[in-house]
């Protein structure tokens, strides 16, 4: 296989990022007299991290899926914290992680508290049925994802990656080869051809507006992030992600409701939460344009704060209200990370739904071996192979 002169990735999302970064460093080209140039190119006006990648919990997990991915990537998660200061840099820290069970603040006052730990004070042991932890201690941490992913991004600049904002609307390919991609520029909105002989498509829900065949489109997903009321120490609200099942109070005498909710405390002071996926609304043009459902947001604070299962010491006003799409496979299995069939070059990467940010590093390293390499070798990922899916 030729050694790429011109790489491009197309999307600065946590895949697309940490994908550039791994590109970068990758040892045939930080000791190459010519290295291949590589450019990241990003739809969204505000830059990197706007979409799922900027709006997801952050969940670094050993026992995510796929496993043959998650290996790759936990261990990359801890080695690139350990090297750049993560825990300062992006938010790196441990949690402990269960499954919350209990009801909305009008069910019964019967203190249960099973299994609750001490430490976990945030949380109403009033409301408290079941508490079941669901990792060992060291299996879990957590990132801010949009640091993560804007930090990824800054890395790979330094490296000399080059960072440019437009709409990519084609991928272009001259006999089956790759050949680059055509974009919209941000500013000025001219038409350009930017030229490759490898592309990264790496795009999250959008990828396959610009290759049809794979099987991917977009779960919109609302979330909040939660402002404490005064800087509390910094142990009060304990690092702990909650998979919650919250039975609502009935209301006019209905049947009762359960919904669940998953809570991801930061350590800066912030407490995200999101709620169910839908398909309302379907997949808009850019990043920029997706709608937030401002009732859905409300509905996601009323879950956790009005019936009371988040302590009131805990809880400010809410500081975001926002969506995002995951990128969902269609079909049985995902995420889709490799060659796409009958055109050289490209590359897709993608699909990852709720575990992109989990499975990021894992996923760059695997490309970036792809590519300057011609084959995978850091994991047997022939279960994600494009080729399957397309």
């Amino acid at each position: 296989m030729a050694t790429p002169k011109n790489i491009v990735v197309v999307g600065a999302g946590i895949i697309g990022t940490t994908t550039a970064f791994y590109l970068s460093r990758h040892p045939s080209v930080t000791s190459s007299s010519s290295p291949p140039s590589i450019t990241i190119i990003e739809a969204s006006q505000r830059g990197a991290a706007q979409g799922a990648s900027g709006k997801a919990g952050g969940l670094v997990a050993k026992w995510a899926y796929p496993k043959e991915l998650t290996d790759v990537s936990f261990k990359q998660h801890v080695a690139l914290s350990a090297e750049f200061d993560g825990s300062q840099r992006w938010g790196w820290r441990w949690v402990d992680v269960g499954e919350w069970e209990g009801r909305g603040r009008e069910a019964s006052g019967k203190r249960v508290r099973d299994g609750l730990p001490a430490d976990l004070s945030w949380v109403s042991d009033e409301l408290t049925e079941v508490y079941t932890p669901l990792a060992q201690a060291g299996d879990t941490a957590q990132v801010h994802p949009r640091l993560f992913t804007q930090s990824m991004l800054d890395l790979a600049l330094e490296n000399g990656v080059r960072f440019v904002q437009g709409r990519v609307t084609t991928l272009e390919s001259n006999t089956g080869h790759v050949s680059g991609v055509r974009y919209v520029a941000i500013e000025g909105g001219e038409e350009v051809h930017l030229p490759a002989d490898r592309v990264v498509l790496a795009a999250g829900a959008w990828s396959s507006t610009l290759l049809p065949s794979l099987p991917v489109s977009g779960t919109r997903a609302h979330s909040v992030v939660i402002r404490a009321p005064l800087a509390p120490p910094a142990e009060a609200v304990s690092p702990y992600v909650l998979f919650t099942s919250i039975e609502l109070p009935k209301v006019d005498g209905g049947r009762p409701r359960t919904v669940s909710p998953e809570i991801y405390p930061r350590p800066d002071a912030t407490i995200y939460v999101c709620g169910p996926g839908d398909t309302r609304a379907p997949l808009p043009l850019t990043v920029d344009d997706v709608a937030v459902d401002a009732a859905a947001c409300e509905e996601i604070w009323d879950w956790v704060a009005e019936t009371g299962v988040i302590e009131e010491w805990a809880l400010g006003d809410i500081e975001t209200r926002q969506a995002c799409y995951l990128p969902t496979v269609d079909i049985k299995g995902g995420p889709i990370i490799g060659a796409v069939p009958n055109i050289s070059g490209l590359v897709a990467a993608t699909g990852h739904t709720c575990w992109g940010i989990c499975n990021a590093p894992g996923t760059a390293k695997a490309v970036s071996e792809l590519v300057l390499e011609g084959s995978i070798k850091c994991a047997d990922l022939s279960r994600l192979d494009a080729a399957r899916f397309i």
